[in-house]
């Protein structure tokens, strides 16, 4: 319908944006708001669930005042949690961020007592404070108050998701998603419900978690403060959000969201199937067609370094001066694995940090860039390889999004190393397009197939690297992370 308008709210770690799609699905209007994060103390990592809240209405409010919006669209940032008081509508913790490391001693103790195959089947994740629930359960044992909350229902649990619909709709949605219940290690991937048996193992009261809706269908009405209420009919994380985006509707369909780090998700259809290769599986959203899910492999340092290339090593003044830098490097015998947070999967060794290899006197800075782009994109090359090995056939091309992917060099390098199309999304905001893509979906019954038709490629990059020096670049690549992996064994 002509004058048809969607809202697509994309609240994320490090900022809110929210866009509104016309009833072809052109952007039409964006805006973004910074959400502050705080670290009170080694390993943890926090948001003032206010502050989220009121970035949302920021976002949000001009776009309402200006466009006649039909529904709206709303995903959010994965694993990151607070509990509040049903009475009184008051935060008990902060939003306690998914980078956050106080699980590890709950996940330290649980791994001498359960299956932790027993716990893939069921979840498709790895017991890891990456999650929800151990911090979750670090929480709940550390606060004894919060179990009376509980028994006198008051205590209330939700992601960001659910933290935000639940204030704006004046408290009469406590609601969440599959694909973001998939991420909280208490939700059951066959059954699509809250395990009982993880409830009982994470210590968490069945009473405090949200009702789990489809990710597509009338949620309720929101009220963000205009006199009138916008019907939410689209719910998603963040990175589903972006592969629906992406237009990879069909399985084997694969897309990288970079930023912060790099988020691969490869759609593997109606049914779970465990990686036998060191990712994730995971719920991409349920339709009313069924559910579809997803391969995950995240990695988790990318634009973080090249900000420490620049902040910390001030050897670029800017992101996008890297590209310029890498160009201008002599030494390509340097390698730097760029572990700065750890190595996610395929690895799975958050132990490991970053390492620099080949240094010589005669080692630039502009040599050290160049390894920070391409350790990067040895990475994702990792994760894509194991994607293809779990799904038993290669990938025709790897579709991207996200700031970093303005980098000629970094997907130039990964065109080369994984021999394959690089197909840079035109729209850059994929996350918050897809979610309101995903409204307008429902809402007006678009096909699927009429999205992925509309979906453009602002550039494409294709193989150019003779083979031989395609090797030597991966048997190097090799021999650095058995090199890290060693060094930081306990053994």
């Amino acid at each position: 319908m002509k004058g048809t308008y969607f809202l697509g709210i994309d609240q994320g770690t490090t900022q809110t944006t929210a866009v509104i799609l016309d009833e072809e699905s052109n952007l039409v209007d964006q805006r973004s708001v910074p959400v502050p994060i705080s670290f009170p103390q080694p390993g943890w990592v926090e948001q003032d669930p206010w502050e989220i809240l009121q970035s949302v209405r920021e976002a949000v409010l001009p776009l309402l005042q200006t466009y006649p919006v039909a529904a709206v669209g709303l995903d959010n940032q994965g694993e990151t949690f607070l509990l509040w008081d049903r009475q009184t509508g008051q935060p008990l913790t902060p939003a306690i961020v998914w980078q956050d490391k106080r699980g590890v001693s709950i996940c330290e103790t649980l791994a001498k007592q359960i299956d932790e195959e027993e716990l893939r089947q069921r979840t498709g994740l790895l017991l890891d404070s990456y999650f929800s629930a151990p911090k979750l359960a670090y929480v709940l044992q550390h606060t004894p108050s919060f179990q009376e909350a509980a028994r006198a229902g008051r205590l209330l649990f939700g992601t960001i998701d659910t933290w935000v619909i639940w204030n704006l709709s004046g408290g009469r949605l406590h609601v969440t998603d599959p694909s973001t219940a998939s991420r909280t290690l208490l939700f059951n991937i066959h059954r699509l419900e809250w395990d009982e048996a993880l409830l009982d193992l994470f210590g968490v009261p069945r009473g405090i978690l949200p009702e789990v809706r489809p990710s597509a269908g009338y949620v309720g009405e929101l009220d963000f403060g205009t006199g009138k209420t916008y019907p939410l009919w689209a719910l998603l994380v963040d990175q589903q959000a972006a592969l629906f985006g992406q237009a990879c509707f069909a399985p084997g369909d694969a897309k990288c969201t970079f930023g912060t780090g790099s988020f691969l998700l490869m759609n593997i259809g109606p049914m779970p199937r465990l990686s036998r290769h060191g990712l994730l599986t995971t719920i991409a959203w349920q339709l009313p067609t069924g559910v579809s899910y997803a391969l995950d492999g995240g990695v988790f340092v990318t634009g973080a370094a090249v900000q420490w290339l620049v902040e910390s090593l001030r050897l670029i003044p800017d992101p996008a001066a890297s590209a310029q830098a890498a160009q201008q490097s002599q030494d390509h015998g340097v390698i730097f694995v760029p572990a700065l947070a750890g190595l996610g999967p395929p690895h799975w060794r958050p132990e490991v940090r970053g390492a620099l290899f080949g240094l010589s006197r005669a080692t630039r800075g502009e040599d050290i860039v160049r390894a920070t782009l391409e350790g990067i994109a040895f990475q994702v090359y990792e994760v894509v390889r194991a994607m293809e090995q779990d799904a038993g056939y290669p990938l025709s091309h790897l579709k991207v999004d996200g700031g970093p992917t303005a980098n000629h060099y970094l997907m130039q390098f990964l065109s080369d190393l994984l021999g394959k199309e690089i197909r840079v999304a035109a729209a850059r905001e994929a996350t918050a397009i897809g979610i309101a893509q995903l409204a307008a979906h429902i809402v007006l019954g678009l096909p699927l197939e009429e999205l992925a038709a509309r979906w453009r490629a602002e550039a494409v990059y294709v193989p150019r690297m003779p083979e031989d020096e395609r090797r030597a670049y991966l048997e190097r690549w090799e021999r650095a992370i058995a090199a890290v992996k060693i060094f930081h064994s306990k053994s």
